[in-house]
């Protein structure tokens, strides 16, 4: 483990763990007024980039220079309650930078949206890429809750009779909103960042009184025959590492799920500026390139 690692952990621990740590400070941060979505000026600066509308929602797209092969559907993370930040929107800028289209949905967040009004949205922005890319040309990406809901969109696409993706990049995947995983009590002991109680919170919000246990909530628990291959990048000190495993368990003979596990690495080390991360970054980049 990197010393950017170790100090990035000591700070988290102290400045973020509790904000979710108690059922409370969790609805407090459901409840709390979302921020601004939009692309930071680095950004936009670095890509042409342009909006547009689907089902309602809003949907970004980054152009890099070249012209692009292949698309990459990025969701972004969040627990489902906030926004994407400019950590997402930085590496949305190194995916473009390696020559890949991205759009960037941006769907509705818990509470005033649930998981519902998500599927249809981003349903539509893949049929609409069809028009132009070939199935395998587009890639489904995510992060945190991000990476759960790509998992689910990919079992949902399979279930429309829709052509599967090219491949699934997972980064700190949460896959199951229940957070019952008989493991992740002694994980979250190490977990300098999240904590179930407010995950648990979260997912109800995202789940509006619907089964949690649902595929399109906790998408481990779904249907994975038939997914194409996917790419999964966690750390061992981050509270969702064991429903990690457990998807690799349960994938089913044809399923490839590559595990690219980081000793002592915490939620989402990719988007973070450590050692680790930006090693992760040039593995998906080149990953990609060659899917």
């Amino acid at each position: 483990m990197s010393v950017q690692m170790r100090v990035l952990s000591v700070l988290l621990r102290r400045l973020y763990k509790p904000r979710m740590a108690t059922a409370e400070r969790a609805r407090k941060a459901i409840n709390a007024v979302k921020a601004d979505p939009a692309p930071p000026a680095r950004v936009t600066a670095r890509h042409r980039m342009h909006r547009r509308s689907l089902e309602g929602f809003d949907c970004y797209t980054v152009v890099p220079r070249s012209a692009p092969a292949k698309t990459v559907i990025y969701l972004h993370g969040g627990s489902y309650i906030n926004e994407i930040t400019k950590e997402h929107w930085s590496f949305i800028s190194a995916l473009a930078d390696a020559g890949m289209r991205v759009e960037v949905p941006i769907y509705g967040l818990a509470p005033r949206h649930t998981y519902r009004e998500a599927f249809p949205f981003l349903t539509a922005v893949y049929r609409d890429l069809l028009q132009t890319y070939e199935a395998e040309a587009v890639f489904l990406a995510g992060d945190s809750a991000g990476g759960g809901l790509a998992l689910a969109l990919a079992q949902d696409l399979a279930a429309s009779a829709l052509p599967r993706p090219g491949r699934l990049i997972l980064l700190s995947p949460w896959l199951d909103i229940t957070m019952s995983h008989p493991d992740i009590p002694v994980v979250e002991r190490r977990d300098p960042w999240l904590s179930s109680v407010g995950l648990i919170e979260a997912g109800r919000a995202w789940a509006a009184g619907d089964d949690p246990r649902g595929p399109r909530l906790s998408p481990v628990h779904g249907d994975l025959t038939g997914l194409p291959p996917v790419e999964l990048f966690v750390g061992t000190h981050d509270v969702l590492y064991p429903d990690a495993l457990l998807l690799r368990e349960r994938a089913p003979d044809g399923v490839q799920v590559n595990l690219h596990v980081v000793r002592g690495a915490f939620h989402v080390y990719v988007l973070t500026p450590v050692p680790e991360g930006r090693r992760a970054i040039a593995t998906i980049a080149q990953i990609l390139r060659k899917s």
